[in-house]
């Protein structure tokens, strides 16, 4: 007779395999299981149950099940959140796979129903012994896993007939799924009952194994307990006797506290902490924490100090040789360095270099340390987030130590190094602590005589340190820290300062770097000019230098790889080495234009020009702003507008022009965000220049900002501002009044060339921006 065949939908199961007689739950989360399942109920509950030789497989195919699987009635089913569904079933019968008939939606699989009612039965002697011995062995396995349920034991043990006595006892068997599926294979009982009897065997011997690794490192365990009793009895009677084993380090702690420089307060404190450490042998642990506390405070300068050197010809030559330009900064170097050296006095204030990235703000630190014959330590703030960083941690804690500023002494050597705070605009704060106000203690000439770091328990002296702070802006940092500090505006670079700092430092450095000569090598002043202006485009020569790197590993492998043995880069060559030109400035208009006036911008990385389109259309008293301006910019445009409907009667503007009319207000560069309020008179001429069809000159710029009344504010930046409208080939600038004494500071390369206007209201800017002379006036205020 043969078996029986059955079109089930089929679940693949994912380490899992599901025996007849057990009912169990599984979760599942495919479409096609959770489709399987939702079939399977619609008809008579029956599904087909097989495991996934691996698990990862997402989508398995008939090679990638196993054959036998168990044919099982669903007996509920349960949605979970996250398309998860809960699915309990009972096993029914074994089944063999013949062939998966489908795959989609879900898995259809052709099983045949095993017959297990056939087999021999023994005669009943034979049974009831092989029964007993089956049951001895679980019974031994029960009792060294001790996991299985006390009544499920009892209820093995009541089992009379022999292949249910099997079959109980491998569906619930804790074992892995692939040797379950071993069981599950066994097609005959004979050779099922002795697999089991096997595996049985099998685990009672690993628990047996692993019981004696647990005894072994038990007694390993209490031997150390006993060794260190032991050890501990060696020390208290070597007390006794006088000979205390640690002594020598003890000593030597002594002996170089005495050779210590240092206040009374802090030799007070190491002497307590030795003796502490003398009387903490019994505690590893303890001991250890103490040690290297006492190692950190005996490193500590205490009272060790760098010369200072008061030689102003030395130092002047020093920036001038590594600097070019920032004769600002280099000014208030030097009249830092000679006051200290007129008081004698180690006190300083503190320096802040605020200014764009690639500027040179840490390179000024580093030849201020070697000007004064200091020790330079930098420290990198960028990022920090824990007040510990600075004041350091309590020693208590597992694996404490001295905040930064105490480091950065103990690194230095001597208590009066010049520390660089670099990047200080970067520092943050969170739950642990606000860093900005431990950085207050450091930097106040008042309070950090007596700096306490956590580690080390004992004011630090950090009046004599000489501390240099950076920062690309100072918008970030509070005003207390910010007012603790002499803020030095380092501005951006002309492009003719920066062909010097290429020609006489960054070349030869990368020369150096990529062992190429002066004579194998050279630059032209024009590319090098070229590469700053059409290549890169920053305030600083971060990206200058790299370019010019970049030449260099090109000219190195042109020289090893070619003939050539001598490389010189012109303007017309250099796009060989660094490709089509990357940047481009927006040059003058070539034409007066109706409703087009030119802006100025400054950006992180200079300055830029923004060309302002207004369009007037007949419509509903709309204002319509495009280009991505920020809330500030979009106040300025509204602002203009108030002011020329205001003044609306001395332009012939009609009453009702604008309701009547639509103004669209554009910037192009869509993409980039702008704002601010400088461009306020810019986009007020270029609404007014709309309205009553005027043209404005195409060589002019402005920048501004405006009142409702048409006064004309100061603005920042205006140094980028003008070298970028010299780049655009602009002519003629107009600037707000109060900024007139900014341009008097400014070098002639900056304002040469540039029609520089100073302007107090718009009367003055519309005066100077129409092409022809117009008629109207704003009404006196």
């Amino acid at each position: 007779m043969e078996n029986e065949i059955l079109h089930l939908p089929m679940v693949a199961l994912r380490g899992m395999t599901v025996m007849p007689g057990k009912t169990v739950h599984f979760d599942i989360s495919r479409e096609r299981s959770i489709q399987a399942v939702q079939e399977a109920m619609t008809g008579n509950q029956r599904i087909f149950l097989t495991a996934q030789k691996k698990i990862e497989t997402d989508e398995p195919k008939m090679e990638d099940v196993y054959e036998v699987g168990t044919i099982a009635v669903i007996q509920q089913i349960a949605k979970l959140p996250r398309q998860i569904m809960r699915v309990m079933v009972t096993g029914e019968t074994r089944g063999i796979l013949k062939q998966i008939e489908e795959e989609d939606p879900y898995l259809l699989a052709e099983a045949e129903v095993v017959d297990e009612s056939g087999f021999e039965i023994p005669d009943e002697m034979n049974a009831e012994a092989m029964a007993r011995g089956l049951k001895d062995i679980f019974v031994e396995y029960a009792a060294k896993n001790g996991k299985l349920p006390k009544e499920l034991i009892a209820q093995i043990l009541e089992i009379r007939g022999l292949k249910k006595l099997v079959d109980e006892i491998a569906a619930n068997l804790p074992l892995y799924y692939t040797d379950q599926q071993e069981l599950l294979d066994q097609l005959d009982f004979w050779e099922r009952y002795e697999l089991l009897a096997l595996k049985l065997v099998n685990e009672t011997e690993i628990m047996d194994i692993k019981d004696e690794i647990r005894l072994k490192v038990k007694e390993r365990v209490d031997q150390h307990q006993r060794e260190y009793i032991l050890r501990e009895q060696m020390k208290v009677i070597r007390e006794e006797l006088g000979e205390e084993a640690s002594g020598n380090d003890a000593d030597e702690f002594r002996e170089r506290l005495k050779n210590l420089d240092a206040p009374e307060e802090v030799k007070e404190k190491i002497k307590k902490e030795i003796s502490r450490f003398s009387g903490s042998l019994n505690s590893p642990a303890e001991n250890g924490v103490i040690r290297t506390y006492i190692e950190t405070m005996l490193e500590m300068p205490w009272n060790q100090r760098a010369e200072n050197c008061e030689d102003m010809e030395y130092a002047k030559e020093i920036l001038e040789q590594e600097h070019y330009g920032l004769e600002e900064v280099k000014e208030r170097v030097l009249e830092f360095l000679a006051v200290r050296a007129l008081t004698h006095k180690g006190e300083s204030p503190v320096l802040c270099l605020a200014g764009p990235p690639g500027t040179g703000k840490t390179s000024i630190a580093r030849s201020l340390a070697k000007a004064l014959w200091k020790p330079y330590v930098r420290i990198s703030l960028g990022g920090i987030r824990d007040e510990a960083e600075i004041r350091g941690h309590r020693k208590t804690y597992v694996g404490a130590m001295p905040g930064r500023i105490a480091n950065a002494i103990r690194k230095a050597g001597v208590k009066n190094p010049l520390i660089l705070l670099d990047e200080i605009d970067k520092v943050s704060t969170d739950y642990k602590g606000d860093t900005f106000s431990a950085l207050l203690e450091v930097l106040d000439q008042e309070q950090n005589r007596g700096f306490r770091d956590h580690y080390l328990e004992v004011p630090l002296d950090l009046s004599e340190v000489v501390f240099l702070t950076t920062a690309n802006t100072t918008e970030t940092i509070p005003r207390p820290l910010l007012d603790r500090m002499e803020v030095i505006e380092v501005s951006s670079y002309t492009e003719n300062e920066k062909l010097h700092i290429a020609t006489e430092h960054l070349i030869p450095k990368q020369l150096g770097k990529h062992g190429l000569s002066a004579e194998e090598l050279t630059m032209e002043e024009a590319a090098v000019w070229k590469i700053a202006k059409n290549y890169t485009k920053e305030a600083g020569v971060r990206q200058l230098e790299r370019k010019i790197g970049e030449i260099c590993r090109k000219t190195a492998k042109e020289i090893l790889t070619t003939e050539r043995k001598k490389v010189t880069i012109t303007k017309e060559n250099l796009s060989e080495y660094l490709g089509r030109e990357k940047y481009t400035y927006e040059m003058a208009n070539s034409s007066d234009e109706i409703g087009i006036v030119r802006g100025l911008a400054w950006t992180s990385v200079g300055g830029d020009t923004l060309q302002i389109e207004v369009n007037v259309m007949p419509g509903k008293g709309e204002l319509l702003l495009t280009g991505q301006l920020g809330d500030v910019m979009k106040e300025s445009a509204q602002t203009g507008i108030s002011y020329i409907r205001s003044v609306g009667k001395s332009w012939q503007i009609a009453d009702d022009f604008f309701e009547k009319h639509d103004l669209h207000v554009h910037i192009p560069e869509g993409a980039v965000p702008k704002d601010g309020p400088s461009a306020g008179i810019t986009m007020a001429t270029a609404i007014l220049s709309a309205v009553i069809k005027k043209k404005i000159r195409a060589d002019l710029a402005m920048t501004g900002e405006i009142t409702l009344r048409g006064k004309v504010l100061p603005i920042g930046g205006l140094k980028e501002k003008l070298l970028a409208a010299k780049n655009a080939g602009i002519h003629t600038v107009l600037i707000p009044e109060h900024n007139q004494a900014d341009v008097e500071e400014f070098s002639s390369e900056i304002t040469g060339g540039l029609s520089i206007l100073p302007v107090k209201n718009m009367d003055e800017v519309l005066r100077e921006a129409f092409a022809e002379p117009v008629s109207g006036r704003a009404p006196e205020q």
